[in-house]
């Protein structure tokens, strides 16, 4: 596959922007551990190669369990994840896949009592902006280093 366009290069003030969106989620408080996980996800979700090796290999450096890893795609199926983090995925799929059930109320029913006002507002950032990186790294095609 070859890389179409080198979106650093062609608009560093566009990458700024993007950049602002990781500064703000760095300051968020939410947990590195589900920030990694709701990353991972999406980048999953929309077929993101280059977004799913980075955020495995963060995982993993964060100290992330690798059954966890493993069964992501899966997460309702096993045993591995917290209530808060199930809501957190629940969440992040449902926003990802938003023309396609528009944020049900069984989602917001799950999510709002494991997340402050504040921390939904943020994870709906973090979601935001990794589907964001999602669509400059597949559009693009940012290789995999």
């Amino acid at each position: 596959m070859k890389q179409r366009l080198d979106f650093y290069e062609a608009s560093p003030d566009a990458i700024k922007a993007m950049l602002g969106l990781e500064q703000r989620v760095a300051k968020s408080g939410l947990e590195k551990p589900l920030v990694d996980l709701v990353r991972l996800r999406a980048s999953q979700i929309n077929g993101c190669a280059f977004c799913m090796d980075m955020h495995v290999a963060d995982a993993r450096k964060g100290g992330e369990n690798e059954r966890r890893l493993a069964t992501l795609g899966a997460w309702r199926e096993t045993p591995f994840f917290t209530d808060r983090e199930r809501a957190a995925l629940a969440w992040t799929e449902a926003l990802t896949l938003v023309a396609a059930g528009h944020v049900p109320d069984e989602v917001w029913n799950e999510v709002h009592p494991h997340f402050s006002e504040a921390e939904l507002a943020d994870l709906t950032l973090l979601v935001v902006a990794i589907n964001g990186w999602n669509r400059f790294s597949i559009g693009f095609r940012k290789p995999l280093d």
